[in-house]
């Protein structure tokens, strides 16, 4: 089993670069794994509590079901992967069943800030934008998709978001094997993950 890690900050586009590498590959050879289904559970905290989170943090984060589960996949074991909502912030008690593939993505800004996590990747990849668009990406998903006010959303990045990507994400990127630029769409170094993989898969 191929294991890829794809970091980088938030909205810095990593959800389209695995979907540029994942969409010439065939379909039941490679899986998905998003962080973002790993975060907490914050079901024995009220909706205002779970507000104050800070999301950004590695805590936040469930790395160690992340590692168990990837441990699974490598086995051959089927895994039943957390659905959490963004809206209510909180995991739902559904779950989906993950099978293995030949190759599994994982993906979320904190990826490579984990060294256990990190030392089970094949390929490690950071995706890097600039922060002006990240911001604003950022800005339209959570209003958009998420239900966010403005306001929440701009408190969140100065007191949690930015400070959190300098600490933590940023300094991740020198673990990378491949930084691919993303302010534009990069055909070279996509071209080049799924050439890596599919000689794997050959």
């Amino acid at each position: 089993m191929l294991v890829i890690g794809i970091a980088g900050g938030t909205g810095c586009g990593k959800t389209t670069v695995v979907n540029q590498i994942v969409e010439e590959l065939p379909q039941n050879e490679v899986g998905v794994i998003s962080q973002d289904s790993y975060y907490h559970d914050l079901a024995h905290l009220t909706k205002e509590e779970r507000g104050k989170v800070n999301f950004d943090h590695p805590n936040s984060i469930d790395f160690d079901l992340m590692i168990a589960h990837l441990e699974e996949l490598r086995n051959g074991k089927p895994i039943e992967k957390p659905i959490y909502s963004f809206v209510e912030e909180t995991r739902l008690d559904d779950t989906i069943t993950v099978h293995p593939r030949k190759v599994i993505i994982v993906e979320g800004i904190l990826v490579l800030s984990n060294p256990k996590l990190r030392e089970m990747f094949d390929i490690k990849i950071y995706v890097h934008a600039d922060s002006d668009e990240r911001l604003i990406r950022r800005l339209q998903r959570d209003i958009k998709e998420r239900g966010h006010d403005l306001e929440k959303v701009l408190h969140r990045y100065q007191t949690a978001v930015k400070p959190m990507h300098q600490q933590f994400i940023e300094p991740s990127k020198e673990f990378a094997d491949l930084i691919i630029p993303n302010n534009h769409y990069n055909t070279v170094a996509v071209d080049m993950v799924r050439t890596i993989i599919n000689e794997n898969l050959g």
